[in-house]
């Protein structure tokens, strides 16, 4: 009995771009279903975890939320025992940025679409799907490979680096008053909606500055990051506790409460 066909989700903004990438896909993998396309960030989690494909295209630059911002967040959300999909970016890009795809085993098509790196593509992930188990977790390498490119220091605006020089201070507004909050004295940076909650031992602060760009700015070796949205200063670490179902949360130094930690990250806390 033969395999079922292979399915796929496409997740890209422009709507002639998604037609084209689906009418490419017909004649380079002609047993590929694509069984949904969207054209936003929030709409590819939501169907990918709905329809479970084995395939994802996904567009680096979208509303509401990034392609590598979509993956992370599937990865935390993908059930346990089911094998993560083959991941493949979108990207216009320049050659800069491409770079720091190239690197990697997560795959990547430039736009406009070309023919002779569709078929690479698709190869490649052919072989990915022949290889992998249908029970096996999801690989670090895989999990890596993400936290390298949301790493990267890449916006999703220009896909330039964004530029980076030490933060000392963080300008919180209250009111018609800023405050000056050194960063020595920061604990956790979390995003919130349209704000970044800045936590201190002592005071909560809330900011505007994106979250990717105050990372940009920041040491990351005093500064980890545990969540897409959270990143924990690294000597305040009081502990890292797993539950039952094998959830990680940490306990900081100077706060009360647990904050959980992704799985994409959760390889950085490992008895030694």
């Amino acid at each position: 009995m033969s395999p079922p066909a292979p399915r796929a989700l496409i997740a890209e903004d422009e709507p002639l771009l998604a037609t084209a990438l689906q009418h490419e896909l017909a004649q380079a993998w002609p047993k590929l279903q694509v069984v949904a396309t969207v054209g936003d960030g929030l709409s590819a989690v939501r169907e990918a975890l709905a329809l479970q494909p084995e395939v994802l295209f996904f567009d680096i630059r979208m509303p509401g939320q990034s392609g590598l911002e979509a993956a992370a967040e599937l990865v935390d959300a993908w059930p346990d025992g089911n094998p993560f999909p083959a991941l493949v970016f979108l990207t216009a890009y320049d050659q800069y940025a491409v770079q720091a795809f190239e690197a990697q085993a997560v795959d990547y098509l430039l736009k406009p679409l070309q023919t002779g790196r569709l078929q690479k593509t698709v190869a490649r992930v052919q072989q990915l799907l022949a290889a992998r188990s249908s029970a096996a977790p999801l690989p670090e390498t895989t999990l890596a490979q993400l936290r390298s490119l949301l790493g990267a220091g890449l916006s999703p605006a220009t896909g330039a680096a964004l530029p980076g020089s030490p933060l000392r201070f963080i300008q919180a507004g209250h009111g018609s008053r800023i405050e000056m909050v050194p960063v020595d004295e920061v604990l956790v940076f979390e995003a919130a909606d349209k704000y970044v909650r800045v936590l201190t031992a002592a005071r909560e602060h809330l900011i505007r500055t994106p979250l990717r760009e105050l990372l940009a700015q920041l040491d990351t070796q005093q500064f980890w990051q545990i969540h897409r949205g959270t990143l924990v200063r690294a000597s305040a670490i009081a502990s890292a506790v797993r539950s039952e179902s094998g959830k990680l949360t940490l306990q900081l130094h100077g706060r009360s409460e647990a904050f959980p930690v992704s799985r994409l990250y959760a390889a950085q806390f490992k008895a030694m």
